[in-house]
């Protein structure tokens, strides 16, 4: 089991692979912590693309600043929540 700086690492290493346009959900970048991923995208001092992590549902758990973010990038909407069939691409 790797120690919780190497975890870390490794879900920041993810958040930072997501292509311009698309999004993943907290579940896609660390499946067996999902509330892990949010707790370090909220706590990190580190500049990654957090507004490409949304919830399964497609919706944005920071809000409209966040959903202005992703519409700024193209990532494709139903409303205010992401079309994730079309934006969990890649």
């Amino acid at each position: 089991m790797p120690d919780n700086s190497e975890r870390i690492d490794r879900i920041l290493e993810r958040v930072r692979a997501i292509p311009k346009g698309f999004v993943r959900t907290f579940g896609d970048i660390d499946p067996k912590a999902p509330r892990l991923v949010g707790r370090v995208l909220a706590t990190t001092p580190a500049h990654v693309p957090w507004h490409r992590v949304v919830r399964a549902d497609g919706s944005a758990p920071m809000g409209a600043k966040q959903l202005e973010r992703l519409r700024r990038e193209g990532v494709p909407m139903r409303g205010d929540r992401v079309d994730m069939a079309e934006a969990r691409r890649p």
